[in-house]
């Protein structure tokens, strides 16, 4: 049984792959390891050693920090409970999320990124009040 921590850390992985539009061929061609093992890190199966953890957060940009970040007890407890973290991270890893969150990252005027958070909630609201 995977510990609930290797599987936290394997979907925040998922998760910063994903919102940089890099497949698992691509991360583990950049570490020297097959996409499957790129998988078994991701499904939380396979621990990741700290040197492992460092290229993985030199190729995606982030902080090591970043792979722990939103982890307490209650998720571990989730995380054991349900094999998944309390939030629900296929949401954020969707196709149409990671299209849109790509689209708004290359949006380089503060206004106009204020201007399409505001019209996607709007949206939103409009979405609930129907």
């Amino acid at each position: 049984m995977p510990h609930s921590v290797d599987i936290y850390v394997g979907q925040r992985l998922r998760l910063r792959r994903s919102m940089l539009g890099m497949s698992q061929e691509q991360l583990g061609s950049a570490t020297g390891i097959t996409f499957q093992q790129v998988q078994k890190y991701e499904r939380g199966i396979n621990r990741m050693g700290a040197s492992r953890l460092y290229d993985f957060s030199k190729i995606l940009s982030t902080p090591i920090s970043y792979f722990f970040e939103g982890f307490t007890d209650s998720n571990k407890t989730a995380v054991a409970e349900s094999g998944a973290p309390a939030y629900e991270v296929e949401a954020m890893t969707g196709k149409d999320t990671m299209a849109l969150v790509r689209a708004f990252s290359e949006i380089k005027n503060p206004k106009v990124r204020r201007q399409v958070l505001q019209l996607a909630r709007s949206l939103a609201g409009k979405e609930l009040q129907d």
